[in-house]
């Protein structure tokens, strides 16, 4: 049997983004695994199934899910009490799918058909107002992660927010180098200026 590629690996795994397995991301974890450098049992989300999966791909023996990535469970959604909140954006900006909307000092709210479920809003909360609750997919959720009609959505939402992401930081950078040559013309321009005063004024004393 060939060998899986990283984008065959990824195609089953469950896209909820949530770090568990140890890598910042699904994709990654589907290269570590692809390269042979992790085993399949370290997705919670995914589960049995996604084990299952990934092992008739590699074709490889199961494994039993990795208890030190976390233990295997329904999929729930985060839901932000409003009435709590506070709007410091610290959830916002944890979530990897950008499923919560809200702005700051106004209340968040998540959006429930965007939710993977990672938990990752939950921890930078800083007055505990996110509680998770059962995925509003309940139909779906009967399905390996793999098959579920939300999954790919949940990557091109990740890779939607990761170029977001990538070009934020580029137009954070070009500002800032505007801001770094702007400040070498005014010190260069400065230091001219001083310059030429100081030449005026030797000039001045030779007369």
């Amino acid at each position: 049997m060939p060998s899986a590629t990283a984008s065959d690996l990824d195609a089953l795994l469950p896209q909820t983004q949530c770090t568990r397995c140890g890598y910042p991301a699904c994709r990654p974890y589907a290269e570590a695994m692809a390269d042979g450098e992790a085993p399949i049992n370290r997705c919670p989300p995914g589960g049995a199934a996604t084990i299952a999966a990934l092992a008739s791909q590699l074709d490889t023996a199961e494994l039993p899910l990795d208890p030190a990535c976390g233990s295997e469970a329904p999929r729930r959604i985060a839901l932000i009490d409003e009435s709590v909140c506070i709007g410091c954006t610290k959830c916002i900006l944890a979530c990897p799918v950008d499923a919560i909307i809200g702005a700051g000092k106004r209340m968040h709210t998540v959006i429930a058909e965007d939710c993977t479920g990672c938990e990752l809003c939950i921890a930078p909360c800083p007055v505990d107002c996110i509680e998770l609750i059962a995925d509003p997919r309940p139909d779906t959720l009967a399905l390996p992660a793999h098959q579920r009609p939300e999954t790919p959505l949940f990557r091109q939402r990740y890779e939607d927010h990761q170029q977001r992401e990538t070009e934020r930081e580029r137009a954070k950078a070009a500002k800032l180098a505007a801001k770094r040559r702007e400040m070498l013309l005014s010190n260069a321009s400065d230091t001219l200026a001083a310059a030429i005063a100081r030449a005026k004024a030797k000039k001045q004393n030779l007369q």
